[in-house]
């Protein structure tokens, strides 16, 4: 059964406590489960491949339960069609002291495990699209309303400007800017410019885009010149990501009309006269497939980042000078 992100309020987990979450949208997947997960101290997240590699260990640890627990709330990240069986075997057995929520990137409309919970009516799929620009504004203003901060469309749009349609660094963002304005201090543009870094982020976005137009020479200059710092990483995965997101849309479309011209052209949204230039010659380096590994290799170092904070920015310079490469 599909339910839509919005509706996530009507799902009763008494009833379907099995639970699959897909699509891009990082931000998104994190507002479902703090809705969805209550006990946030009782949580056990696995890797898929973890699973596959140690079936019967999983399962006995899902039927498991300590006196203490009310139901055990069970993640499972980066799930394909390979996990099917075994949610076809928990189904069996229905567990009720259970929340199991699998996590998974795009599925296309293909996959058996997408279709296995759009079909089943005691299953729940929620698919995450990308934000627009509409829904991260809205996101913004409620923020501003929500703590009483005076402030303008203009610096809104600035703040939106800056998280890239990404939800989660727009919360980041409005997460300095509330605590910078807990004692009733004032808003104005300058500010605002400081407290999001604004000149660093158009050096993350410049940085990216040499990085999928592989000029290793310009990368290299441009980490020379600006001091990143381990919190800076997340930020310059998370927009090369939809960078390349967006290029791989791109290609496809450049791969059915030949017309690189063109591709630019009738792009939405629209690329600006001073990315087209770059725009074409990230085309020019990159085929649709090779866009498509460099988008799963981009989620595998996220998740190294987070595992090795104090090594992030290592795993991150030599990541994006390897793909510059």
């Amino acid at each position: 059964m599909i339910i839509k992100s919005f509706e996530i309020r009507k799902i009763n987990q008494n009833k379907s406590n099995i639970i699959l979450i897909y699509g891009e949208n990082e931000g998104l997947k994190n507002s479902i489960l703090e809705n969805l997960i209550k006990d946030k101290d009782n949580i056990f997240k696995y890797e898929e491949k973890e699973i596959l590699d140690s079936n019967n260990e999983f399962i006995e640890s899902i039927f498991s339960k300590s006196l203490f627990e009310d139901k055990k709330n069970v993640i499972i990240k980066r799930a394909t069609d390979k996990i099917l069986k075994i949610i076809e075997e928990i189904l069996e057995k229905k567990i009720e002291d259970l929340n199991l929520i699998i996590n998974s990137n795009n599925l296309e409309k293909r996959s058996k495990l997408r279709s296995f919970f759009e079909k089943n009516k005691d299953l729940i799929c929620i698919p995450v699209y990308a934000d627009n620009l509409q829904t991260i504004t809205k996101l913004a203003f409620d923020f501003f309303k929500d703590k009483n901060i005076a402030i303008s469309q203009s610096n809104i749009n600035l703040i939106v400007t800056k998280s890239n349609g990404d939800r989660e660094i727009l919360f980041n963002e409005l997460d300095k800017i509330g605590n910078y304005c807990i004692n009733g201090k004032k808003l104005n543009e300058e500010i605002i410019q400081k407290l999001i870094n604004l000149s660093q982020n158009y050096s993350i976005s410049e940085l990216v885009d040499n990085c999928l137009a592989k000029n290793k020479k310009k990368i290299i200059s441009i980490f020379n010149e600006n001091n990143f710092n381990d919190s800076d990483c997340i930020i310059i995965i998370r927009t090369l990501l939809g960078k390349s997101k967006r290029l791989l849309a791109l290609a496809h479309e450049y791969k059915n009309n030949k017309n690189i011209d063109l591709t630019i052209a009738s792009a939405k949204p629209p690329i600006f006269w001073k990315d087209k230039e770059i725009t074409k010659q990230q085309l020019l380096k990159w085929k649709a497939e090779n866009i498509q590994k460099l988008i799963y290799k981009i989620t595998e170092i996220e998740l190294s980042i987070k595992k090795n904070l104090n090594k992030s920015l290592n795993i991150t310079t030599d990541f994006i000078i390897h793909q510059s490469t």
